[in-house]
């Protein structure tokens, strides 16, 4: 446990993205390190998928949201997207240690969960959750005793005496094997249920 102690905890860098309006909230597990990043926001690795997926889903076009010729992406159409739409964003690991050094969720150690209730107050709008990944979900699961629903699918929950849904979408690391347009079909319908497209 002492060389567990030696490894730094990491606060997280980025703010929640909240718009009052706020429908949907999407968790995902913590950023990666920063020297992965092509910009500050979430998703920041230019190798992540979800801003294409997104592209898709909202512009019919993956390349839309992205910056190619700076490597980056286009984060004043993001944010003006995800205001547009009511999609609030953040993590559920407000602090960590990397065991590894790298972004993958196995090797992050959660130090302090975030408070989803409270980011909920400011989002009276919101009743539905979609986690993008392992890590996210096994927070949910234990903080609030929600089954993991099948991909593409919600359960139901009580939070903070509100009746949520969480739901199940592939993770937009560009390693996990799905295609991505097949990630846009589960993300598209997620989208429409909810009333969001």
């Amino acid at each position: 446990m002492s060389d567990m102690n030696t490894i730094p905890v990491e606060r997280h860098p980025l703010q929640p993205f909240l718009s009052p309006n706020a429908r949907l909230l999407m968790l995902g597990s913590f950023p990666p390190p920063r020297k992965r990043w092509c910009m500050d926001f979430f998703y920041p690795n230019r190798t992540n998928q979800m801003w294409e997926i997104f592209g898709l889903v909202f512009l019919g076009d993956s390349q839309r949201l992205v910056d190619a010729p700076n490597k980056t992406f286009r984060l004043e159409e993001i944010k003006a997207l995800l205001e547009e739409h009511g999609i609030a964003i953040y993590d559920t690991a407000s602090s960590v240690r990397r065991l590894s050094g790298n972004a993958s969720d196995k090797d992050l150690q959660i130090v302090d969960k975030t408070d989803i209730a409270a980011l909920l107050a400011q989002i009276p709008r919101c009743h539905d959750i979609v986690c993008t990944g392992q890590k996210s979900f096994s927070v949910l699961t234990e903080e609030y005793g929600v089954p993991i629903p099948a991909m593409g699918t919600h359960n139901e929950f009580m939070l903070a005496d509100r009746q949520m849904r969480l739901w199940r979408m592939p993770s937009s690391s560009r390693a996990y094997p799905m295609k991505l347009e097949e990630k846009t079909t589960y993300y598209r319908k997620m989208m429409k249920t909810i009333g969001v497209i």
